[in-house]
């Protein structure tokens, strides 16, 4: 099941869940946007703002960033990130098994390979009580039993951050 919204502070979201239950899903999602200022929108309301994108993940400690970036893209990737926890690999939607086999050929079963939504256009977050109540959200659905993945264009100001950190 998808469902789409509103954040609290206007950002696009996207929950995906796997439910044996669809109305007891929909309800609590329902009652998680709506209690915490949120709003349910109908299928495809916040989907133009995120595009498609496979995602493979990897541990660092399996290459060097320079390594995975190489077999990545010459396995048909279109992007590699890597930080001091993950390689994190972008393809197109249709590629991503093709890439998945590729890298697990070479470095073993990944972390995560998966379809994700990739958002285009960000909402940014300038004020602490925003970005307070909308981690507090996002957390409320990451909390529901059914809820596999939340998805949100809300970008949280590095000023922000900080602060909300000193506490």
């Amino acid at each position: 099941m998808r469902y789409e919204g509103f954040a609290p502070n206007k950002a696009a979201v996207i929950v995906e869940a796997l439910t044996d239950n669809k109305n007891r899903t929909a309800g609590n999602v329902r009652t998680i946007f709506g209690k915490r200022g949120g709003a349910m929108g109908e299928t495809g309301s916040v989907a133009f703002n995120f595009e498609r994108i496979g995602y493979i993940a990897y541990p660092t400690n399996v290459a060097s960033a320079d390594e995975m970036f190489e077999n990545a893209l010459e396995a048909g990737a279109n992007d590699v990130a890597s930080d001091e926890e993950l390689h994190e690999i972008e393809t197109l939607p249709d590629d991503l098994f093709a890439v998945t086999e590729a890298l697990e050929k070479k470095f073993g079963t990944p972390s995560a390979s998966r379809l994700d939504w990739k958002p285009t256009v960000k909402v940014e977050i300038n004020d602490m009580e925003t970005a307070q109540k909308f981690l507090d959200f996002i957390d409320a659905l990451e909390d529901d039993d059914d809820v596999q993945h939340v998805y949100h264009n809300a970008e949280i100001s590095e000023a922000v951050l900080a602060e909300m950190n000193k506490e």
